[in-house]
């Protein structure tokens, strides 16, 4: 009995040195770097606000995020090499579905209100962004749903409808807190994945018919919620972004100050420390407009190191998912990476005026724990499929 349970034991261990030969150690060494560079641009965007805002110590929001860094490292090497295809187990699904929409539900009764949206819970001194996790649940849910209808797939009723319901009602969800950005987010990370499905483009125009009578449906709730959907600080947030330096008083001080930051920043920046448009300029320099301090401070070689860590995710999430012959794997890759892509992209083209500015935070760097919990989730996903696709190839092939 001793002799077979150490061969077993001694089986396993070789198994698990095969599997650790095919981790994706660039993908992770990339998201420490990331969370790194974040935790000390925090420390020198944070500092003054912490002071002269909130009247707290320097360190403050550099404290919290280094143990949201230190739970993010921990989340990541635990989710990393837990066999992701597990993740499809039907109770499993039926749990986090069911427990997105009853969180979903319980923020208009329990949550607090934050920026005139109703979408935080307050634990304490914390607060818990449900939408934000809602995003990482749709990905594995409508991830898994196609994944198992691949052999009728281009069924409206069987296949395509349950998961876009489900995407359209927490959409509908997100919007009513109101928070019509993250809703906009989360729809956009169902397309790429519906588009990535497999959907034969004659189906895809019937989903494009759904979205349709969708927007007929939710027209009601536009005009019941048209003071909060076109209410002055929203449309002074399309002015600005129009003619920031019209409104530089006004509603264009904030986009006009990031200008500023990112130009006086130059090759090499200001040097580590020392920005000026964190003394109070910018209006959220730690988590909202912290690439326009690292602009001024370290120049276009820390905006080449941000912009860099996070193409070289996307694009190594979309790698993997092309190289991935599961097709669950390879939807929970695309989902990642474009989650990931489209949140850089906004975050960016808002404090560089190319979009309107829509609070969303830049993801692994911005202060946060909802949402650094949130990536660490996802990569270290993302990681295990780059790591159950390699061994499947090189081993099992």
């Amino acid at each position: 009995m001793s002799i077979a349970f150490r061969k077993a034991h001694e089986w396993k261990v070789f198994m698990w040195k095969r599997k650790l030969k095919s981790y994706d150690y660039p993908l992770a060494a990339v998201f420490l770097i990331l969370c790194l560079f974040g935790l000390m641009m925090i420390y020198s965007a944070s500092s003054v606000v912490a002071v002269q805002r909130y009247e707290m110590e320097s360190g403050y929001f550099y404290n919290k995020q280094k143990l949201h860094v230190l739970a993010a490292f921990f989340v990541f090497g635990l989710v990393s090499i837990f066999p992701y295809k597990k993740l499809k187990a039907r109770r499993f699904l039926l749990l986090i579905t069911v427990g997105m929409f009853f969180t979903l539900f319980l923020l208009f009764i329990f949550g607090s209100v934050s920026n005139n949206a109703q979408s935080w819970f307050q634990v304490g001194a914390r607060s818990i962004q449900p939408s934000e996790f809602s995003k990482l649940v749709l990905i594995i849910y409508m991830s898994a749903v196609f994944s198992k209808k691949q052999k009728n797939i281009n069924s409206l009723n069987n296949s395509i409808a349950p998961p876009v319901i489900v995407l359209f009602l927490v959409c509908f969800l997100v919007a009513l807190e109101p928070d019509f950005g993250t809703s906009a987010i989360i729809f956009s990370i169902g397309l790429t994945i519906v588009l990535s499905s497999g959907i034969k483009m004659k189906k895809l125009a019937k989903f494009a018919l759904l979205i349709g009578l969708f927007g007929v449906v939710i027209s009601p709730l536009f005009i019941w919620q048209k003071d909060n959907i076109l209410s002055e600080e929203r449309m002074s947030r399309i002015t600005s972004y129009l003619d920031p330096f019209k409104y530089e008083e006004d509603a264009g001080y904030h986009l006009v100050n990031s200008y500023l930051a990112i130009g006086s920043g130059g090759l090499t920046g200001r040097g580590l420390g020392q920005s000026v448009q964190k003394l109070g300029y910018l209006p959220e320099p730690h988590t909202d407009f912290i690439m326009s301090v690292i602009a001024e401070e370290l120049g276009v070689f820390g905006v080449a190191l941000a912009i860099g860590g996070l193409a070289f995710i996307v694009l190594r999430g979309l790698k993997i998912s092309m190289k991935c012959k599961d097709s669950f794997g390879a939807m929970l890759a695309v989902g990642i990476s474009s989650m990931i892509g489209i949140q850089s992209f906004i975050n960016l083209g808002g404090v560089s005026g190319v979009i309107p500015i829509t609070g969303v935070p830049l993801p692994f760097i911005s202060y946060g724990g909802s949402s650094l919990l949130l990536l660490s989730l996802s990569m270290g996903i993302l990681a295990n499929v780059s790591m159950q696709s390699k061994y499947e190839k090189n081993y099992q092939s």
